[in-house]
């Protein structure tokens, strides 16, 4: 039984990564913010789960929970993964997403050396890319505060790795997607506002650049490419992502279509809403996941809208959003 030790267990990726690993007879412990409430996210591990209280931007707390994990593998999605709350505080971004990552790999020297270590890194650390789609050999060049503390930790993995003899890997992994992600993001914005225009709650929905693209997969893939990095023979990185770029049209288009609507007489497109063009779409090359992992995403595009569009609809319909996470079954190991 491998012990797994999951940093940012409450979030999306967290809770997908708790089922699938429990769904393989392996114990997991989580990790949340000391005084956070256990999230809903969680729910269909509760009692299944060990969890435990850290504060990333104090080396003593890690120490004190990596050893009272003693884990065998150690995921870290730690993270302010809403941009503009990292704009608004860029030096406590830095300090739990950057200095935080190093903390956790210098508590792994001292008392779990033999532990493996995944990293959460993001496709922002490629700035604005020459050339779609981006792969493991991209140019790094972080353009805000959000990249930058993703690019200290993808850098501190390949120094511990390199130089203290950690098996510790980054995943850059591309936009992926679920019922569960928060609905401070576009996606979920628009999958709620379509159940809730379906439903008769609301009328329309204000968005900004619809023609932006954006490589989106499933959560619960990911994850799958998650555990096996850890599990490789060689500690190495990997793109996770599914090859294949939508527009945020596409997106409106699906999520309304699966809601019965005609996205065009309720979708408002907003001047204020729209930021600067991009120069080349957001894509990303999982070649060397699909070569070397045997990993290829099994959720498809339409079929991820659709699951997120029925989860908004039956809990805006039933009033328990936001009280248990959104069913999945996990894919045999």
């Amino acid at each position: 039984m491998t012990r797994a030790l999951i940093v940012g267990a409450a979030g999306q990726d967290g809770s997908y990564l708790a089922e699938l690993l429990l769904a393989g007879g392996d114990e997991v412990l989580g990790i949340l913010r000391p005084g956070s409430a256990e999230s809903p996210r969680l729910s269909s591990a509760r009692g299944r789960i060990r969890l435990l209280e850290a504060d990333l931007t104090d080396a003593a707390s890690v120490d004190r929970a990596i050893v009272a994990a003693e884990p065998d593998e150690v995921y870290n999605f730690a993270a302010q993964s809403f941009m503009p709350a990292t704009w608004a505080e860029p030096e406590l971004t830095g300090e739990v997403m950057g200095r935080g990552a190093a903390r956790l790999l210098e508590s792994l020297v001292r008392h779990a050396p033999k532990a493996r270590f995944y990293q959460a890194s993001s496709p922002e650390m490629f700035g604005r890319p020459e050339r779609s789609p981006q792969n493991e050999e991209t140019p790094l060049s972080a353009l805000n505060p959000y990249a930058e503390a993703k690019l200290a930790a993808h850098r501190a993995v390949a120094d511990f790795r390199e130089r203290r003899g950690l098996f510790a890997v980054s995943g850059i992994c591309f936009n992926h997607e679920s019922p569960r992600r928060a609905p401070l993001f576009v996606t979920r914005k628009i999958t709620r506002a379509a159940a809730a225009i379906k439903l008769g709650r609301e009328s329309e929905l204000r968005l900004g650049d619809l023609s932006v693209r954006r490589d989106w997969g499933f959560a619960g893939d990911y994850v799958d490419a998650m555990r096996r990095m850890l599990r490789a023979d060689r500690p190495e990185d990997f793109v996770i992502a599914t090859g294949v770029a939508h527009s945020v049209q596409d997106f409106v288009e699906a999520a309304f279509g699966a809601a019965g609507l005609d996205w065009r007489k309720h979708v408002v497109v907003d001047e204020s809403l729209r930021r600067p063009p991009e120069e080349v779409e957001r894509r990303g090359d999982p070649a060397k996941a699909r070569r070397l992992l045997g990993w290829e995403p099994r959720t498809g595009f339409q079929e991820l809208v659709e699951s997120m569009v029925r989860w908004d609809l039956e809990c805006l319909s039933s009033g328990r959003a936001g009280s248990v996470a959104a069913p999945w079954t996990p894919p045999r190991a």
